[in-house]
């Protein structure tokens, strides 16, 4: 499972998500957010999107016990990117 260097919120409610294999993705939540009835209260409640956490073992992202992503999804589905982006 990959592990994950540090994860950064950014608007739209996407992620730029850091491995620590060197990797960086840009990961759109939105898909999420339409398809998964648990993720829809990223949308409605304000601030949870930014408050996201890491877990212990640096393998998945979440923002409550019901709403999370795995590493490996976010490596798989996120888009590549080589640069930081502001």
């Amino acid at each position: 499972m990959p592990r994950i260097d540090s994860i950064e919120t950014r608007e739209d409610f996407q992620l730029i998500v850091r491995f620590k294999s060197g990797e960086c993705v840009l990961y759109d939540v939105k898909e999420d957010i339409e398809a998964i009835e648990d993720f829809a209260v990223l949308k409605t409640e304000p601030h949870l999107f930014e408050n996201v956490q890491l877990d212990e073992s640096r393998t998945c992202v979440y923002w409550s016990d019901r709403v999370d992503l795995p590493s490996d999804t976010i490596l798989e589905y996120g888009k590549r990117i080589h640069t930081v982006v502001a």
